[in-house]
């Protein structure tokens, strides 16, 4: 038996290695000692098999020692007995993180996620595809290498892997069906032996005895029975995983299992529960009788706690109040997070969320002067603070996923509840510090495989005016993907209710009117001429009421066949921005150096205009379409009501930016000599020089050191703001009209930019992940990857244009355009053809290079214009 210490001092309770083969009528006198030669070592953990040891310092370095004539000690050494611990040299490169001990084999587990394995392989326990001879040194176990494991465990002759998303993989002896494999046949290959029953639950992988597997989602047995240690009320054997049924209900936190028994250690009760063989008293029912069903263990047990954890947990975190006397007393809220004990997830809903429970607690002044405190942490350290919470609810969020029992639930949504709070806290702090860490780093990208995202929006839609807890109400750490399914999701929520009202208002017209009344279309349909675009689009607008924008969008051009499917709406986009921001208008100005462009600040066109931009880009994003708008980043930020700053203006003109940053910037004493500013502001206006102040009595207001952040923010404030309101206040109330509501409260301004606009992330090779009939060593297929990569970026983008709709990509990458090619028939003087409702090319057969390049170039370069093909 090996165990440590409070001092982390490792001690053996051993017999002597040689007696082993001497007779087995010795009997050895167990003794307590120190592992002197690792008195030196910070060991975390330990692992024992038949009659070798493995040990695990904090640096990741692994130890050994007993016996190795299978090579199970992984030191290569032709010894068959080594008596001191040993560095097991070969995987000193390697940060080993676990390490599991079975009969004869060994196994470790890296930080990056690598199994490794060595010993007996007799079985084929090593995963090694093949099975004899064992193995002396540690070797990677091939056909896992980059499946990312999180846990190991090791029976007598069979081994186990966990992953991070919860599947186990299980591989060698299976006599008794002890791989959860569904029969009992070995396995000396890892690969395609997931259990299929455990691969849709999260699960942790506990003790393996010799012929059985348990998990902490529920307790789950498997693998020979004949003494009932598989605690299902009888000796059979099972080759699937089985819920022990007696011990539901109960929270099992401790499991382990000996060759033919089984103790599982429950400690809200403090009770341990055995079963399996009991000829020798191990039951400790105080009987020899066997079991083969679950029975206490007489005494009182409770789970070994560190004494710091419990004294915490008992004395001081209760005691923490919600208005701290003093400030001193408030310091406790600064170092208390940094200790290891909150990292630990036995430990989260003991220490670390109701900690977080006291900060929620806290009164508004104390809660301030923490905030402040936090305000000045360094990055690293603020988001080591929000990383540990982030974590805490992921933990949370997958022991939901598993089942929370009915009782439990309350309590559950409490600790759920109390954690995103105190994240909460946490972002506010950030965004007033103006950005500690990059809003992302709140991103939990795991909840898009924790949780339904789609249905927690729509629970958070429906009872706003309760108190449910749903994600959603904390949108910080939705990441862009999630953000988007959201946005989905409210669109098609306000579609159907446009719809209903349209056919209940239909019905009623019916019924009561006695269909007099002309029917209201489900659809908002826009008749267009391409000629006339803008005009056209706003006399239905004009006439349309708002709830009528919320309808699934349908174009129609003048003249052409084609029914939208997407593909006509796509260009309809396409053709009425272009139009819009032509110069002619005089609605924007382009700035040169930034290739950007702005509201300009006077203007002849009807204010209108402005609003139908605004209703036009508001639709693009409801009904999921990119559109070309090359506003800054300060567009958007005003759109969510956020205030643009110097770095945005040095966005839209550079060159200004830079002179204003050079003017808070200036340390010399001569600064009014020099730059000789008042706050004013000089701009050419249809071809005459103005000069407008930026306060009032401005002229006679000098810049200088005292003020010279004044005179910035008001320069700021004007081009974003004073000089554009009007036209910025109908673009805003258009695209509001259509796509406004709480759901866009949930991005920030770069990512409803990237919803507007698209990106421009190319990652061309993705677009040979196509689907289609084409297969990847088609001659023509493979002709046509050839061509399209010799394509300069600019035909490249023209392609895309062609196949989509839109030369750019949508927020989620060019994985989510989904190409897909097909053949066509009819010969090689045929064109390829794109439906860019579907995102799909019809490919012609070509078989010359040169005429493939030269018709998919002939189409790209006329695409306007849809007619049926």
């Amino acid at each position: 038996m090996i165990f440590r210490n409070h001092s982390n001092m490792l001690i053996c309770c051993t017999r002597n290695i040689s007696d082993y083969y001497q007779s087995l009528l010795y009997v050895c006198i167990p003794s307590l000692e120190q592992v002197v030669s690792l008195d030196a070592q910070n060991i975390v953990a330990v692992s024992c098999g038949e009659a070798h040891t493995l040990a695990l310092n904090d640096k990741g370095q692994v130890f050994a020692w007993g016996l190795g004539s299978d090579g199970q000690l992984g030191l290569s050494n032709i010894e068959d007995c080594i008596r001191v611990p040993r560095t097991v040299k070969s995987l000193s490169e390697v940060h080993i993180a676990q390490v599991a001990c079975g009969y004869w084999h060994s196994l470790a587990l890296a930080r990056g996620g690598q199994i490794f394995s060595w010993g007996q392989n007799k079985y084929g326990q090593l995963g090694l595809g093949m099975q004899g001879a064992g193995v002396s040194s540690p070797q990677v176990v091939q056909s896992l290498q980059g499946v990312p494991f999180a846990q190991i465990s090791a029976g007598g002759s069979h081994s186990f892997g966990l992953t991070l998303s919860g599947a186990v993989f299980g591989w060698g002896s299976n006599k008794f069906g002890q791989l959860g494999l569904s029969d009992n046949d070995g396995k000396t290959n890892t690969l395609d032996i997931q259990l299929s029953f455990l691969c849709h639950n999260d699960f942790y992988v506990g003790m393996c005895g010799p012929n059985g597997l348990f998990t902490s989602g529920g307790v789950f047995t498997f693998g020979a029975g004949g003494y009932g240690q598989l605690g299902h009320n009888t000796t059979n054997h099972e080759v699937n995983p089985r819920k022990v049924f007696e011990l539901m209900g109960n929270v099992v936190t401790q499991i382990a299992c000996g060759r033919q028994h089984t103790l599982a250690f429950i400690p809200s009760s403090g009770k341990i529960d055995s079963f399996g063989l009991g000829g020798n008293g191990q039951l400790g029912t105080r009987s020899t009788y066997n079991r083969m069903s679950p029975a206490p263990v007489k005494g009182c047990w409770r789970a070994y706690t560190d004494p710091v954890a419990a004294s915490m947990e008992k004395h001081l975190i209760p005691r923490l109040s919600s208005s701290p006397p003093d400030i001193e007393a408030l310091r406790l809220y600064l170092t208390l997070p940094e200790c290891p004990l909150f990292s630990d997830p036995s430990n989260y809903t003991t220490l670390t969320i109701p900690f977080a429970k006291a900060v929620v607690s806290l009164k508004d002044a104390p809660r301030k002067v923490l905030g402040n405190w936090w305000s000045k942490f360094e990055p690293a350290v603020f988001q080591r603070l929000v990383e540990l919470y982030k974590e805490v609810v992921v933990y949370l969020l997958r022991m939901q996923k598993l089942g929370i029992p009915l009782s439990e639930q309350r309590i559950f949504t409490c600790f759920l509840h109390t954690s995103l709070k105190f994240l909460e806290i946490l972002h506010s702090v950030n965004e007033r510090a103006g950005q500690i860490i990059q809003y992302d780093k709140f991103y939990i990208h795991e909840l898009d495989e924790l949780i339904d995202i789609r249905n927690d929006y729509v629970t958070w839609f429906q009872q706003q005016m309760f108190s449910v807890v749903t994600m959603c109400k904390y949108p910080f750490v939705f990441d862009a993907q999630a953000k988007t399914a959201l946005l989905q999701t409210d669109a098609v929520i306000q579609m159907q209710m446009a719809v209903d009202q349209a056919q209940r208002q239909n019905l009623h017209s019916l019924f009561v009117s006695g269909g007099g009344v002309e029917s209201v279309n489900p659809c908002l349909i826009l008749i267009v001429r391409r000629e006339n675009v803008v005009g056209d689009s706003m006399e239905v607008l004009r006439k349309s009421k708002n709830v009528h924008y919320k309808k699934p969008l349908k174009v129609i051009f003048v003249g052409e066949e084609a029914v939208d499917a997407g593909g006509v709406r796509k260009e309809f986009f396409l053709l009425i921005m272009k139009e819009l921001l032509d110069p002619k208008y005089g609605m924007f100005r382009y700035y040169e150096e930034s290739r950007l462009i702005w509201f300009a600040h006077k203007t002849f066109e009807d204010i209108d205009l402005f609003h139908l931009i605004g209703v036009v880009c508001g639709l693009a994003i409801y009904n999921l379409t990119i559109v070309e708008l090359n506003f800054p980043l300060a567009l958007y930020k005003k759109l969510l009501k956020k205030t643009p700053t110097l770095e945005d203006l040095k966005e839209l003109m550079p060159d200004v930016g830079r002179s204003l940053q050079q003017l808070l910037d200036y340390t010399e004493d001569d600064f009014e000599e020099t730059f000789c500013l008042n706050f004013t502001i000089t701009e050419e206006i249809f071809g005459t020089t103005e000069v407008l102040e930026l306060v009032p009595n401005g002229t006679d207001i000098s810049v200088n050191k005292s003020n010279r952040q004044e005179f910035v923010n008001a320069y700021v404030d004007y081009i974003f703001n004073t000089s554009v309101a009007p036209q910025f206040s109908a673009f805003y109330a258009g695209f509001h009209k259509v796509c406004g509501g709480k759901v866009l409260e949930l991005f920030q301004p770069s990512e409803l930019q990237a919803m507007v606009i698209g990106n421009t992330n190319y990652d061309w090779k993705e677009l040979e992940k196509y689907k289609g009939e084409y297969w990847a060593d088609h001659p023509t297929i493979k002709m046509f990857w050839e061509v399209f990569h010799e394509l300069t970026l600019e035909k490249k983008k023209q392609f895309l244009l062609f196949l989509t709709g839109s030369d750019r990509i949508p927020i989620l990458g060019m994985k989510s355009l989904a190409l897909v090619i097909q053949p066509t028939g009819g010969g090689e003087q045929y064109f390829p053809v794109a439906h860019t409702c579907f995102n799909l090319l019809d490919l012609p057969k070509y078989t010359n290079k040169e005429t493939l390049k030269e018709k998919l170039l002939h189409a790209i370069e006329h695409i306007q214009g849809f007619n049926l093909v």
